[in-house]
This record gives C-alpha cells, sequence and structure tokens, in this order.
C-alpha cells in the first residue's frame, strides 16, 4: 500500500495524516547524551555509581566530547523529529583553566554544548549529577546528615540552576533541569522522615537560586529503588509528588517510567496529573522487571503513554526526554530505536480518531469502542511512518540497519 493509498484511508476516520506529520515534525523530543557513553561522563574516571548501571561492552564507546557529539549528530541524521539534547553535569568540558569540582561548575565549562546545540538550532535540557562522585557520602547525597556532604551537593544543584539559565538564554528555548538521587538504604531504615525532610530543605535551598520559571523549568524526580538500596529510597514518588505539588511556582513533577512497581503505568498517571499541573516532565525509558534501563520500543506502554498526551492535548504542556542506556549492543542502534519508537508512538496516537472514540465511551457504547479500538490497530499505519521519515530526511525501517553498520565500520571500530 502507498502513502496516497493509507492517507485515503485514514481519511475515512477523520484523520488528515498530512496535518499530522507537520504537526509531529515539530514537537521536541530530548536526546541523552548519557547513552554514548554509558553514563561516563568527562568530570571523573571512576565507575558509575549510586543504585544505578551500565551492562555490556560493545565496541566504540565515545571516549571524549568530540566523539559523543559526533555519534550524537550521526543519531540526529537517522531520526524523524524536532529534538533537543540532553546533558548531564557530568558532560562538563574543561578547557586550559583545568578541573573544577561540581560544586564550582560554571556555564563556560558547557559553552561547547551550546556551540553544538546552536549549531543544530537545538534546545537544550539539564540534569545535576548526585552520582558518581566521592562525596556521595555513604550513599546519601541531598539526604545526608553531614551537613558538610549536604552543603556540597546543595551548591551543585545551585550551580546548575544557573548553568540552565545559560543555556537558556543562549538558545532561546527553555531548560529543563531534572532533580533526581539515589540516596537510599540497602536494609530498613531506622528513620525514614528525616532524610526525606534533609531532602526537602536541600531542593528548597537550590531552588532558591534566582531563575525564570519560563526559562528554566527544574523538575523532581522519584525512585522505586536502586542497586544497593533496595528497601528505601528517599525521593519516593509520594514524596518528589508532593513536594512539586506545594511548589508549583518553581518545579514540576517529572516521571520515568521506570521508577515505579511493575504493576503501576505512567500511562495512567500522566491525566492524573494534567489535571493539577500546567506542565509535567517525562524521561521515557523501558524497565524489565525494574529500572533496567532498556531502549524504548514500539510496545503497548509506550504507546498508551503517548496516547494520554495526545488526546488529552498536552503536547505542548509535556516535556519528553529519553533515558536508558545500553552497552550491550551497538550504542547508535540503541539511541535510533528509542527515539523512533516514541516517535512511532506519538504517530501512532495522532494518528487515532481519539474525538470519535471518546465520544463512544461518553455515550456508553463500550461495545463499539472496544470494536473501534481493535479496528484502528490495522490500520495503514507503516505507511505513515514511512512517509514521516522521508519528509524529516530520515531513513525508513529498512533502511536503518545499513546506516548503522556502515558507521559501526567506518568510525565506531576505530575506538577499539
Amino acid at each position: 500500500m502507498s502513502y496516497e493509498s493509507a492517507k485515503k484511508t485514514y481519511t475515512l476516520y477523520g484523520v488528515d495524516t498530512d496535518a499530522v506529520i507537520e504537526k509531529l515534525s515539530a514537537v521536541p523530543v530530548a536526546l541523552h547524551c548519557w547513552q554514548g557513553d554509558d553514563v561516563t561522563g568527562f568530570d571523573h574516571d571512576g565507575p558509575l555509581t549510586g543504585g544505578i548501571q551500565t551492562t555490556g561492552n560493545y565496541l566504540g564507546k565515545a571516549r571524549t566530547p568530540e566523539e559523543l557529539m559526533s555519534d550524537m549528530e550521526k543519531v540526529m541524521s537517522l531520526c524523524p523529529g524536532a529534538k533537543k539534547i540532553n546533558v548531564h553535569a557530568c558532560y562538563a568540558i574543561f578547557g586550559k583553566d583545568g578541573f573544577v569540582d561540581r560544586d564550582k561548575i560554571e556555564p563556560r565549562h558547557f559553552k561547547p554544548w551550546v556551540d553544538f546545540a546552536k549549531k543544530h538550532g537545538l534546545g537544550l535540557d539539564f540534569n545535576p549529577t548526585f552520582f558518581s562522585h566521592p562525596k556521595v557520602k555513604n550513599g546519601l547525597t541531598l539526604s545526608s546528615p553531614d551537613e558538610e556532604t549536604r552543603k556540597f551537593w546543595i551548591e551543585h544543584g545551585k550551580a546548575c540552576i544557573r548553568i540552565s539559565n545559560y543555556f537558556a538564554e543562549e538558545t532561546g528555548i527553555p531548560c529543563v533541569m531534572n532533580i533526581w538521587i539515589g540516596d537510599g538504604y540497602k536494609d530498613i531504615p531506622s528513620d525514614r522522615m528525616g532524610p526525606r525532610l534533609r531532602y526537602k530543605d536541600s531542593i528548597e535551598k537550590i531552588l532558591s537560586e534566582p531563575y525564570d520559571f519560563n526559562k528554566v523549568k527544574p523538575c523532581v524526580e522519584s525512585k522505586l529503588f536502586g542497586i544497593g538500596v533496595e528497601s528505601y529510597t528517599v525521593g519516593s514518588a509520594e514524596f518528589t509528588l508532593s513536594f512539586a505539588a506545594t511548589h508549583k511556582d518553581k518545579c514540576l513533577p517529572l516521571m520515568d517510567n521506570g521508577h515505579y512497581h511493575p504493576t503501576e503505568v505512567v500511562s495512567d498517571k500522566i491525566p492524573a496529573l494534567l489535571c493539577y499541573f500546567p506542565e509535567i516532565a517525562l524521561h521515557i525509558t523501558r524497565p524489565v522487571r525494574w529500572d533496567s534501563d532498556h531502549a524504548v520500543l514500539f510496545d503497548d506502554e509506550t504507546k498508551e503513554m503517548a496516547k494520554e498526551i495526545v488526546r488529552n492535548d498536552a503536547l505542548d504542556r509535556v516535556f519528553m526526554a529519553l533515558d536508558y542506556f545500553d552497552a550491550s549492543i551497538n550504542r547508535i542502534a540503541a539511541w535510533c530505536v528509542g527515539f523512533r519508537s516514541w516517535q512511532k508512538a506519538l504517530l501512532y496516537a495522532m494518528l487515532s480518531p481519539n474525538a470519535k472514540l471518546k465520544a463512544l465511551q461518553d455515550e456508553n457504547k463500550l461495545s463499539e469502542l472496544i470494536v473501534r479500538q481493535e479496528e484502528v490497530k490495522t490500520l495503514p499505519f507503516g505507511e505513515v511512518w514511512n512517509e514521516y521519515c522521508r519528509k524529516n530526511g530520515a531513513p525508513t525501517d529498512s533502511e536503518l540497519t545499513a546506516k548503522i553498520e556502515e558507521y559501526e565500520k567506518t568510525v565506531l571500530i576505530k575506538r577499539v
């Protein structure tokens, strides 16, 4: 079936595929830099610590800022749609003045990222790095009972606010700055409230750094558990959501769909939060039994998350970013599969006759609703996806593998 034939089919359902392709082409999704080098960054030589782990040692890991940015350029050329770049603080690039610790980082240490973003006409998002550092004392940062430790990490958070403001000013695009910590305990704690009160105070101190909420969008992200903190995490879902709800003029809630119990689904949480928050943020991953950060696929929950954003007319209210890291396969492939899968999910949702399906629910025509929902699944989505790729100058799925293998043979293999 050709695109023109698929277009006519969707017209029967009241969907203008050309309009959908044009609209989706302008919706930005943040591409995370840390997929390219296994969350190593440039400010330390030690291992990845703090409740997270990368597995695998596939050839071609980026070792320098130049290699990482080159890889990201390749990925962007292979993925349709609008993009932002998401950077972690550990990706500071130190010039001739040399290394500074995380509490002292400045906008100048991220100028190469700004130059990279400007080169491609993209916005930048940012993340303080509260892990993989000697001052993660006994597994704790912003919730630490040691005031020197806590002060160090508060200063890091404030520095990141200033850097986020720099990103927004330089690119002219709001910067989403996400606060996530892996603080917690391996076994059952005797004090659950104390660390959370310290964490609350720490975030409030970070957010006391001046910023324009229209330009800088601080977020608080929850965590269910991590490696070495299986019994208790300070920044639980209840904690972060309550913090965001009581500081709505200062920050947003951020949901990572790997950070909840296996029976919970973020697709159901998105419309709940949209009832109360003008804006929310997402980190999109694929958990396999837990927050294992597998590359995003075009699977059921990914589709449902996209549906809730689209059917609630919230494409301009939800900040979307990818967050996973897989070193067991070609890292370019992992990046591309994840980004393209989320694009597919958004396109699939936008091609659905959402208004008609909502009307059937409101009219209690539930038998017809389930029939129509199943009918929509077999519409010629693939031809519209291929047209979307073509119009955005990206390869179709059948062309993708060859492009990735060529880059591996000509670039990645030389890094061994």
